[in-house]
């Protein structure tokens, strides 16, 4: 899930695919940002919904802009005012429309709320968020003791186990490396 923002309740079952932006032209058209793993997929579940599921969007034509961005003409939206006052609107789907997930790989909504634990069983937290600007998944972490959120690269080594029936991961936090000034850092 993208950074900043809450996750529907579980109970709604619905996964963040996508985040309408700004409007694109006069016409209606708006940005979309797919978060799927092929972007383009987006257009092809069928119809998306926000996060309370009272209203949907059906992509009537989508054309790539960059990379997981596209401009997207959305069913029912022919005005720039319309278009304008969807900006920022997040876009799910249903749990049962997505493919089931490979072996070793998982949806970001399936890690948010898991404990984390270390290698003894001790509790450290409970995953927060899932983020990605760009090096790689990091896992938002949210201490026990209420401290600052943890950052975690979500990579084999330091998180070598996801046991989802049992709502856990076991993660081996790296060997924190402090500049000193003769490295350049802080005095």
């Amino acid at each position: 899930m993208p950074e900043g923002r809450s996750n529907p309740s579980a109970a709604q079952d619905l996964v963040l695919v996508g985040r309408i932006g700004a409007a694109h032209g006069i016409k209606g058209d708006v940005r979309l940002v797919s978060f799927t793993e092929d972007p383009k997929a987006v257009g092809s579940y069928g119809p998306l919904s926000d996060a309370s599921g009272a209203r949907r969007f059906e992509i009537a034509a989508l054309r790539p802009l960059k990379d997981n961005i596209f401009v997207a003409r959305l069913v029912g939206i022919s005005t720039r005012d319309a278009a304008e006052a969807l900006n920022n609107l997040d876009l799910y789907l249903p749990r049962a429309a997505l493919p089931a997930a490979a072996d070793d790989e998982f949806y970001h909504a399936d890690l948010l709320g898991l404990r984390v634990v270390d290698s003894m069983g001790v509790e450290i937290g409970r995953v927060l968020n899932v983020l990605n600007f760009g090096g790689g998944d990091i896992l938002e972490i949210v201490p026990v003791d209420g401290d600052e959120t943890l950052l975690l690269p979500f990579t084999k080594a330091c998180v070598p186990t996801i046991d989802l029936t049992q709502k856990r991961l076991v993660v081996i936090p790296p060997v924190e490396v402090e500049a000193t000034p003769e490295d350049g850092g802080p005095n």
